[in-house]
């Protein structure tokens, strides 16, 4: 068992072993004899030491690099452009990148924002330009090349090079658990929705911008954030959770310089497009508020409901008054974040920051009108960084696969007119991923309130992806709540901080 420690102060930087310390994994390493022994090679070598080449850093690198190339091999059928006969569907091969290379007006040479307006935030938009542009222009030159296959291939090679981007910050928060990040490397849904859309560009840029917080480089962490705010919203959502673990660490200052350096750089970002073609920027943000209830939400399940009770029904209702449906999908978001934030605060020790942003950002998602197969992809590197156990998240990825393959279904039966199969197996599926997704929820939550069952706290001895927080003592405010007679009577590492705040009252 790895040892808890003051960090810095001889705590021994050995790796987790996944077959030692992850039950499900421990369970299935009985098909290969076991669990690592106590003399394997390497077994206890300080990690980062390690003489072999195929060192596990490198081969969860690998692996991704593996599951991205079987990702462009499902693709394959689509990338021609030529989909006839459904073969978007029924080959599972869709993909939002290479339709709209034509949708968008890239293929005749239009800038976006500029000539067209766009149904993305900005830099989105501005990868679209700077990929698709220079496509139309080498096919005005040569017209036999295939455009929209040109341009999914150089976007599936950015997008490919960001996911590999993506598991390299994964292993660099956790050195000591690199095989971590091979939840992220062999997931079902990065092997299935990796180029549906442009998402893996704001969560490489997000990754980066929790690695500069980690580092302790609160203005770069702000400003990738920002930057990736402006690919994809969600990452804004990031700030709070930094915000209010700084009140109870007593860290404002690096905090609040870490939102503006966010405001600064999403502005920038937006300026450019937003000052003089304000209508086409804007594109993105009337399409979000005029947007119905979209398939496999928890609004599209209640409307299924609704459908076999009979009648108009609440959910049927607000299909119908997108303006309530607005307003009360972001209360109960906003709502779920007071919890968050009350969580934070209240918690026996203080949550680490990748905890509390999977709970923000999965609240979105759950609550939101719109999820969308590839939103999938905004959890997975959360998930990694929050609760790294294979059990529950293989469950959760089965449950994708099942929604992704269902959701496929209804796509062709709405193509055809003719249904795949009865619209109660896709609320099925639907239903699934709603459940995994809470039961993971759930199962943080409990780590949070015990800390002392947290995967990350057994190998680290508090946040390693908390920068100025990792470490810190907690409020005074917080640290008087703590030594109340219950917080003296916790067993060692169940308070947390609780030793580091009696250092500093005493100070």
């Amino acid at each position: 068992m790895s040892t808890q420690s003051t960090p810095g102060l001889g705590d021994a930087p050995t790796s987790d072993h996944p077959s030692r310390s992850d039950g499900f994994v421990r369970g299935l390493s009985g098909l290969i004899g076991g669990p690592l022994g106590d003399h394997a090679v390497a077994l206890d070598r300080p990690a980062g030491r390690e003489r072999r080449f195929w060192t596990a850093a490198r081969i969860v690198l690998a692996l991704v690099c593996l599951t991205l190339a079987l990702h462009w091999v499902q693709k394959s059928p689509c990338q021609d452009g030529a989909w006839q006969n459904n073969v978007q569907y029924t080959r599972f091969c869709y993909t939002d990148v290479l339709a709209l290379y034509y949708a968008e007006g890239l293929n005749e040479g239009k800038v976006p924002y500029r000539d067209h307006p766009v149904e993305y935030p900005v830099l989105t938009g501005y990868l679209m330009g700077a990929l698709g542009l220079p496509v139309h222009a080498l096919g005005d030159e040569d017209p036999g090349i295939n455009q929209g296959q040109w341009f999914y291939n150089l976007n599936a090679l950015v997008l490919g090079a960001l996911a590999v981007a993506t598991v390299a910050v994964i292993l660099a928060l956790r050195r000591r658990r690199p095989w971590d990040a091979a939840l992220f490397a062999l997931s079902p849904a990065l092997l299935l929705t990796a180029t549906v859309n442009w998402d893996l560009l704001a969560i490489g840029i997000a990754a980066f911008g929790l690695l500069a917080w980690a580092k302790r480089r609160p203005v770069l962490a702000g400003a990738l954030l920002g930057l990736a705010g402006a690919a994809k919203l969600w990452p804004l959502f990031l700030l709070g959770p930094i915000l209010v673990l700084a009140v109870r660490a007593n860290r404002l200052r690096a905090a609040f310089t870490s939102v503006g350096a966010a405001v600064v750089a999403a502005v920038a970002v937006n300026l450019p497009a937003a000052v003089p073609y304000w209508e086409n920027w804007d594109r993105f943000f009337e399409l979000n508020s005029t947007r119905p209830i979209d398939w496999g939400t928890l609004w599209y399940i209640g409307r299924y409901l609704d459908g076999k009770v009979g009648g108009q029904g609440p959910f049927e209702w607000l299909n119908g008054n997108i303006p309530t449906l607005n307003l009360l999908s972001y209360a109960l978001f906003g709502l779920v974040c007071l919890g968050v934030a009350a969580l934070a605060l209240l918690a026996p020790r203080r949550p680490r920051l990748a905890q509390l942003a999977f709970l923000v950002v999965a609240a979105f998602l759950i609550f939101s009108k719109v999820w969308s197969q590839q939103f999938v992809l905004w959890l997975l590197p959360l998930a990694v960084l929050a609760r790294p156990r294979w059990g529950a998240f293989l469950a959760w990825q089965l449950a994708e696969v099942c929604y992704f393959a269902a959701f496929y279904g209804e796509l062709l039966g709405a193509s055809t007119g003719r249904a795949v199969f009865p619209e109660g197996v896709f609320v099925l599926a639907a239903s699934l991923r709603l459940v995994t997704v809470v039961v993971i929820y759930a199962l943080i939550v409990r780590d949070i309130l015990r800390p002392e069952r947290d995967a990350v706290r057994a190998t680290y001895a508090d946040d390693p992806d908390g920068g100025v927080l990792d470490g810190a003592p907690d409020a005074p405010w917080i640290a008087r709540r703590m030594l109340r007679p219950s917080a003296d009577l916790a067993p060692p590492g169940l308070t947390g901080s609780a030793n580091a705040n009696r250092a500093a009252m005493a100070g």
